[in-house]
């Protein structure tokens, strides 16, 4: 009797031990499972994450006319650190310019509920004259930035920010700056205000920026993982407004930004994707606070010369520099049509984009040693891209006509490469 209940026993534990390697490493293969979905997450917001500190991808290496190579090392702590307070720092090199480039910040939590944060930073590096960035995109990271490569108009600043970032709801979030900037253009440029030339300058500027997605909508899924499913339209504004005098400003300006980003469809089915972007100044503004329109055609005389990258949302015909306005808008139509399906590797895909932009500018006798044109008559470009054709590379092709089309015809094509990785 003894070894018929010794043997019942010992099936029983033989039983309980398969068991537990059976659901044990099917456990063991789904953790595995997330901590890999939340790396490939990690390094596509462009991180490496550690135990308390996150090295920041966007500083590894860089390329731009001005700089040269940037390279250099960055990050921010993360909550294994402290779910209260964030540090925050990169420092780069640029081998052309031969100059250090660097940023300190910190961040205390205000309250979790609302995700209020309050945030000091000090920052000595470049930023594209002509260019607008918007508060409420905390985080733009792509592995591969086109437009980088080809921009040689760049203004020095030292600047420091205080900053208030709240979400108000989930489908409206709020930040507020005041920051002070002594600023030199890399470029030989003067503005002229009250009959003197300045050709270094100060700005204390105020912004408020609020970013409405009236139908965001989020799912969770099996592994408590979060998924956005709707976050459609995007719509942000942002105020600026620079004081003259206020820490030794020498500007009074305001300035009004906008943009609404839309899509429709899928992008595996055929998808449409409306971007509109509009900004008003008034007041004394120099040439580092004016609109671009984010030109991405390289100042050289043939088609294959200016043979480079094509960038996202910028207009590939119009030449670096040709333009800048103090009132503008902007208008880009893209249709992803549904990928070709050669074979599981390759599936190429079609888009048809059209762009359009429209903008004005006064007083620009104001603006010394710099010759650009105004936008006044409107700028037109259509054309196409056929993406992922080789280890994420395309090709793109696009077309100037209008008003401000060229008397040679190569001037008006844009005949470029695209790149789109998707991990």
């Amino acid at each position: 009797m003894l070894k018929y209940v010794l043997l019942f026993l010992l099936v029983i534990h033989f039983g309980i031990a398969h068991a537990q390697v059976s659901y044990a490493q099917p456990s063991l293969k789904f953790q595995d499972s997330i901590k890999k979905n939340e790396l490939k997450k990690s390094i596509g917001n462009g991180y490496i994450p550690t135990r308390y500190f996150n090295f920041d991808l966007r500083y590894l290496i860089k390329y731009n006319q001005y700089e040269g190579i940037r390279s250099g090392i960055g990050g921010i702590t993360n909550d294994a650190f402290s779910e209260k307070y964030k540090i925050n720092s990169y420092g780069v090199y640029g081998f052309l310019d031969h100059r250090f480039k660097y940023n300190v910040g910190g961040s205390l939590r205000l309250s979790e509920a609302s995700n209020s944060w309050l945030s000091l930073n000090y920052t000595d590096d470049l930023q594209e004259s002509g260019s607008t960035k918007f508060l409420t995109d905390k985080r733009f990271f792509q592995f591969f930035e086109p437009r980088l490569l080809n921009i040689s108009l760049f203004h020095k600043h030292i600047t420091k920010a205080l900053g208030i970032e709240h979400k108000i709801s989930n489908r409206l979030t709020s930040e507020a700056e005041f920051a002070i900037s002594n600023i030199t253009p890399t470029y030989n440029y003067g503005y002229v205000l009250d009959e003197k030339v300045l050709n270094s300058f100060h700005i204390s500027t105020a912004k408020i920026a609020f970013q409405w997605q009236p139908f965001y909508k989020t799912k969770t899924l099996e592994n408590n993982t979060i998924e956005t499913v709707n976050e459609f339209p995007k719509i942000t504004i942002q105020y600026t407004k620079s004081f003259k005098d206020v820490f030794k400003s020498d500007f009074n300006f305001s300035k009004i930004d906008f943009r609404t980003i839309h899509q429709i469809g899928d992008f595996n089915k055929g998808l449409t994707e409306v971007t509109l972007v509009a900004g008003i100044t008034g007041g004394n503004v120099p040439l580092t606070h004016l609109y671009h329109a984010y030109p991405n055609n390289i100042n050289k005389e043939t088609i294959m010369q200016r043979f480079s990258v094509a960038g996202n949302n910028s207009f590939e015909t119009m030449f670096f520099n040709e333009f800048f306005s103090d009132k503008f808008t902007t208008l880009q139509i893209k249709q992803y049509l549904k990928p070709f399906h050669i074979s599981n590797q390759f599936n190429p895909q079609m888009v048809l984009i059209t762009r359009y932009a429209l903008g004005d500018i006064s007083h620009p006798e104001q603006h010394q040693n710099v010759t650009f044109s105004s936008l006044e008559k409107g700028y037109s470009e259509s054309g196409f891209e056929i993406n992922k054709l080789l280890f994420g590379f395309g090709l793109s092709f696009t077309y100037r006509y209008g008003a401000y089309h060229l008397p040679e015809f190569g001037d008006n094509v844009a005949f470029k490469f695209t790149f789109n990785l998707t991990l």
